[in-house]
């Protein structure tokens, strides 16, 4: 494996600069198509759970919103002079055509789960830092789904960020909770998980013998208990089509005999756009975390990481625009979920995220698609809790409990 591409000391995947091929090649079709595999895999295995809305019912048609959550960011090496050279899809080709606010605030915990939750709620969240209790206040699914009367198959959260766990998708709110929530998922412990299990059950002597390690993630394919992912699938493989099925059997082969890792969020990218061209979900949640490769306190992954959120940003863009599921009825939302502490702070500056400081309270976001009257720079300060009410408003549901203000810029 080259030196430049190792895990973070947080525990998520490897990230590895541009030009390094993760797969130890010149070329990354190997890397694809397992990516897309393992994408088609899970979406079809979801399938169990979560079937496709029939043309005729409540939320199958509709204006549809999608929302890109970042790790954390700093200005420094995003939207700054010294910055834009990380993010060429974003600066490039994004911003031209996007409503940016430069100033988008979060002014409560800036933790994964807190800070990922007050996005999703509109009310800043105070409750376990890894995902052990739920929100308390209403999520947008659990709004979209119980006002606009749509099933579970229309909301998703997909997600590379360790600190997430299924309770993002609903709150503890009584009057909400889990009966309408999202569909969540995290594509690349399906993939940990066959290997672990494998380990953990001594049925592979010896991980270095690749056919034994392809033998255990094909027969993840026919295991139908996934508790603990965030959810569970029963007899998804019996269920899949058999062209799906070779897809994946195909795709594994080649990951297991190119070897090498992969990046988190390229699998969360695959996982993504496979749940678009399958259920074409109204509401859709997007983490990226291979920048929270910083904890391991490499610069040059955290930069990567960068790169691999801006592109995978200007590709699932790409798919809004050419996928007729969403091409001219879709909002595109892009946010980080916080800065980073400042460089020589007593947190060891961008490794973390703790420091009350301008650079780790004071992100952007940006804005595309359908409800944007005209590209603007918008330059008065925002908030995070100011998303959900205001994508609320784009979905059509109305009367919100929320901290947070819509922004007048949004038609709806």
């Amino acid at each position: 494996m080259d030196e430049r591409c190792r895990a973070d000391g947080a525990g998520n995947d490897a990230v590895c600069p541009a030009g390094v091929d993760d797969f130890g090649g010149s070329g990354g079709g190997s890397r694809r198509e397992f990516l897309r595999g393992a994408g088609l895999l899970i979406a079809g295995a979801m399938g169990a759970m979560a079937p496709r809305l029939r043309a005729d019912e409540p939320g199958a048609d509709g204006h549809k919103v999608v929302v890109v959550v970042l790790g954390g960011v700093r200005r420094a090496e995003t939207f700054s002079k010294e910055g834009l050279q990380y993010i060429p899809h974003l600066s490039g080709d994004l911003l031209p055509r996007s409503l940016f606010y430069p100033y988008a605030r979060n002014e409560g915990v800036t933790a994964h789960f807190n800070a990922i939750a007050s996005i999703l709620t509109g009310n800043w969240q105070r409750v376990d830092d890894w995902g052990k209790l739920a929100p308390t206040t209403p999520t947008l699914f659990e709004q979209f789904r119980k006002g606009a009367r749509v099933e579970r198959s229309d909301a998703w959260v997909v997600a590379s960020n360790k600190a997430l766990t299924s309770l993002i998708g609903a709150s503890s709110d009584r009057e909400y909770g889990p009966a309408y929530g999202a569909n969540v998922v995290f594509p690349k412990q399906l993939m940990l998980a066959a290997v672990a299990d494998a380990l953990r059950t001594g049925r592979t002597a010896n991980m270095a013998d690749r056919g034994k390690v392809e033998a255990e993630l094909e027969r993840a394919l026919q295991d139908s208990n996934y508790e603990g992912l965030g959810w569970n699938v029963f007899d998804a493989a019996d269920r899949l089509d058999p062209r799906v099925r070779g897809t994946i059997e195909a795709a594994i082969a080649g990951f297991v005999r190119g070897g090498g890792p992969t990046s988190g969020d390229e699998l969360t990218f695959f996982m993504t756009r496979e749940v678009m061209r399958k259920f074409a979900p109204r509401l859709l949640v997007v983490a990226f975390s291979d920048v929270e490769a910083a904890h391991f306190g490499s610069y040059a992954l955290h930069l990567a990481g960068i790169r691999n959120a801006d592109r995978l940003s200007g590709q699932l863009w790409n798919e809004i625009e050419s996928n007729p599921a969403y091409r001219g009825k879709t909002t595109m939302v892009i946010l980080p979920e916080f800065g980073r502490d400042p460089d020589g702070s007593t947190t060891n500056g961008f490794f973390n995220h703790r420091a009350q400081e301008e650079s780790t309270r004071t992100t952007w976001m940006m804005a595309l698609g359908e409800v944007i009257e005209k590209p603007q720079v918008v330059e008065r300060v925002i908030r995070h809790v100011d998303l959900c009410p205001t994508l609320a408003g784009v979905l059509g549901i109305r009367g919100t409990a929320a901290q947070g203000s819509r922004l007048a810029e949004f038609l709806s």
